[in-house]
C-alpha cells in the first residue's frame, strides 16, 4: 500500500509547472509539461494544478514516487498507463 504523501504544484509558466511529492521516505521534484491543449484535451474546464495534482495521484497509485520520470510532458502518462484520459477525466470532474 503505497504511503500517505502530499503534492505540492508551482507553475514556474504558462506550460511549465513544478511538482513536489514528500511521503516518510522523503521527496521527489518533477517538472511537466501541460500545454493548454493537453489541459483541455485531460480535463476541460479544469485549471492546469488540478489536473497535475490528480495526475499525480493517478500515478502514485501504480507506481512509487521515485518511478515518476523527473521531466516529462503531461501527455507521456497516458503512453505508459493508457486508462488515463478516461480515468483522469472522471477524478477531475
Amino acid at each position: 500500500m503505497p504511503l500517505p504523501h502530499t503534492i505540492t504544484v508551482l507553475r514556474v509558466s504558462d506550460t511549465s509547472f513544478r511538482v513536489t511529492v514528500v511521503d516518510g521516505d522523503g521527496q521527489t521534484v518533477h517538472d511537466v509539461t501541460a500545454t493548454p491543449a493537453d489541459i483541455a484535451r485531460y480535463a476541460p474546464g479544469v485549471d492546469a494544478e488540478r489536473l497535475l495534482t490528480a495526475s499525480f495521484e493517478f500515478m502514485l497509485q501504480r507506481e512509487p514516487k521515485e518511478s515518476i520520470l523527473r521531466r516529462f510532458d503531461l501527455p507521456l502518462i497516458e503512453r505508459y498507463f493508457p486508462d488515463y484520459p478516461v480515468t483522469i477525466r472522471r477524478a477531475v470532474a
